[in-house]
């Protein structure tokens, strides 16, 4: 038998073995849901001898992070802003930059006016469940071409008891979609062929590829959102995008040509060119 301490160390060192960051880290929070622990509650329990049934449930979860599984797949959520979301590998694992184009989105609409707000491409709802619950007048549609995205979404939507405020429905982009919008916003795929190819483990080995890559360029999806965004959104409407953080450039000349004002390219925290909004009008 061994102790939890030991464990956590003997994880520690075989995740680091493997390249995963912060290895430590990631062992603790593996053995925190193993143990259905708060990952801070191990500290208290350093000296527990643990049991072998709990040893044996430890190591096929340690074992699926070492094939770089991602954590998020393994305990089957993710946090997103105040949300608690599931997640699977029918979508992708909420970033940190969507994160923050969802709170940059909430600082530009005022929290008492009622808007009519569509999520492109929502995948587990999260930008339009973190909307609905910041501009709660407001009306939240999240679209998404997988069944099984907008299921996923729904159950996000019941869990953090948005399910009457946001309406997730079936669609490629806009291909079912009717009526105008105040905000379009979306996280469409924007890597390349080439950064797809270079990207980490847990990305290209367990995520979906059609949800991360947009074409050799990574501007496919980009365009045709911003080109047929203009037949839905309202005058002086917002349109929202993550990008990639090599394309604004071209993005910002295409916005222009297709007439939109109020052209923004806004950096992430990283200081990198991820966002772009423009208005309508």
């Amino acid at each position: 038998m061994a102790t939890l301490l030991e464990v956590i160390r003997k994880t520690t060192h075989f995740f680091a073995s493997k390249g995963i960051d912060n290895p430590r880290l990631n062992a603790e929070q593996i053995l925190a849901f193993g143990l259905k622990r708060k990952r801070l509650d191990l500290y208290l329990e350093f000296d527990k001898v643990l049991e072998e049934l709990e040893l044996e449930r430890l190591r096929d979860l340690v074992r699926r992070r070492g094939v770089r599984e991602p954590l998020q797949y393994i305990t089957g959520e993710a946090p997103f802003l105040d949300l608690k979301l599931k997640v699977s590998r029918n979508v992708l694992i909420p970033r940190p930059e969507t994160e923050e184009l969802a709170s940059r989105v909430l600082t530009k609409l005022d929290k008492g006016h009622s808007y009519a707000i569509i999520d492109l491409g929502t995948g587990t709802g999260s930008i339009a469940l973190a909307l609905a619950q910041g501009l709660p007048e407001s009306k939240v549609m999240g679209v998404d071409i997988s069944e099984a995205a907008v299921t996923l979404a729904q159950e996000n939507a019941h869990l953090n008891k948005l399910e009457k405020k946001v309406q997730f429905i079936i669609s490629d982009w806009f291909s079912r979609i009717e009526g105008a919008f105040d905000c379009i916003v979306a996280n469409p795929p924007y890597l390349t062929e080439k950064e797809w190819l270079e990207a980490e483990p847990e990305v290209k080995g367990f995520e979906p590829k059609s949800a991360l890559v947009g074409g050799a360029e990574g501007t496919k999806d980009l365009y045709h959102i911003l080109e047929t965004s203009l037949k839905f959104l309202k005058k002086g409407g917002l349109l929202a995008l993550e990008t990639g953080i090599d394309q604004h450039a071209k993005l910002k000349e295409k916005a222009e040509i297709l007439g939109y004002r109020e052209i923004e390219s806004i950096k992430d925290l990283a200081q990198r060119d991820r966002f772009l909004m423009a208005r309508w009008v």
